[in-house]
């Protein structure tokens, strides 16, 4: 096969506050998100005029939505006990554990999205309430297949390497990248079960001083942020994850509605063609934009691509193009991971 194996990486990461989260949580998402696509985009048509993508090309990508949403609606979850939780001492431990036990019942019943986990809360609010979570959590659940836990706001080296010193064996972990001061200590082999590193943009944003309307994923010190982590993460397998639209449509109306998925859309794209392949969603309509905006991403050029990495195996121009040995690794990794992405292989 032309583009080989690759590395499946989810395309986002959803997050649900612990506790809204249940045995129901994965099946309602996707039944509303296909409530959404049902009413609000009923055809290729639609879709090519919200997402601003060639007729032919929305002709490919809708049905491939519409089935994602049928039987696949959520990759990777991630039950929040931090800012979508908020602080509640008195149940904490009682979430802790009926999460957990949900966790269980989905992975009986094989409704567990192929990553899972919970985001505990940063050691710089409460270390011992972070840590006492984790452990009620997975002392119920075990490390499952697919376990990832995140840990938010790291402000410092050496919290990195208490929080992991508290982890069982098998799981791995990721941080977040939501502060300046995370920055300067990231770097290959920060920590040997270090698994992923996602941005933060409203809390980075916040940091650096910006105004509330500029706290966007698209923002240029936001740029800044993540061409660092690709650089300070670049030669290892340390997964990098873009952060969030936190916005849902302002009403149920389409306007709304598609005013919303173009604006989540453009974020993506931004995303993906800064080289972050995955992101945050957190609003069932988010599962729209982010399967139509993705997969248009890599269904784009993925024949171009093909074609080019086809001539240069066999010594022929493509167009007048004569592509260097970097450019023909590059375009076969974006085959590899178009096809991780749109199901073809991995």
């Amino acid at each position: 096969m032309l583009t080989g194996s690759f590395h499946w990486q989810p395309v986002h990461t959803v997050y649900v506050p612990a506790h809204r989260w249940s045995v129901r949580t994965v099946r309602e998402w996707g039944e509303q998100a296909r409530a959404l696509l049902e009413e609000h985009l009923a055809g290729p048509e639609e879709l090519a005029e919200v997402f601003g993508v060639p007729l032919g090309l929305a002709r490919a990508v809708h049905p491939r939505v519409a089935a994602k949403l049928a039987t696949d609606p959520i990759e990777d979850v991630r039950i929040d006990f931090e800012d979508g939780y908020g602080t509640r001492p008195a149940e904490e431990d009682g979430h802790a554990e009926a999460a957990a036990e949900a966790v269980l019942e989905l992975h009986r019943t094989g409704g567990l999205p192929r990553r899972w986990g919970l985001r505990v809360k940063s050691f710089a609010d409460d270390e011992e309430r972070s840590l006492r979570t984790l452990a009620l959590f997975l002392e119920r659940t075990g490390v499952l297949p697919g376990c990832t836990v995140t840990f938010p706001k790291v402000l410092e080296e050496p919290a990195v390497h208490r929080f992991a010193e508290r982890l069982p064996a098998g799981a791995g972990f990721e941080l977040q990248v939501e502060d300046p001061r995370t920055l300067p200590f990231l770097r290959p082999g920060l920590h040997e079960r270090l698994t992923g590193a996602h941005f933060g943009v409203f809390d980075y944003t916040a940091a650096l001083g910006l105004p509330p309307h500029e706290q966007r994923l698209d923002h240029p010190a936001c740029d800044h942020a993540r061409h660092l982590m690709q650089t300070a993460f670049a030669t290892t397998p340390v997964e990098l994850s873009d952060g969030s639209l936190a916005a849902a449509p302002a009403s149920e109306a389409t306007a709304d509605v598609h005013a919303l998925w173009a604006r989540h859309a453009q974020l993506v794209r931004h995303s993906l063609g800064n080289g972050f392949y995955q992101g945050w969603d957190m609003h069932p309509s988010h599962l729209v934009s982010r399967f139509a905006t993705v997969y248009a991403f890599h269904l784009a050029r993925y024949d171009e691509y093909a074609a080019r990495v086809r001539a240069w195996e066999e010594q022929r121009q493509v167009g007048g193009v004569l592509d260097e040995p970097a450019t023909i690794k590059s375009l076969a990794a974006a085959l590899r991971r178009a096809d991780s992405a749109l199901g073809h292989a991995g």
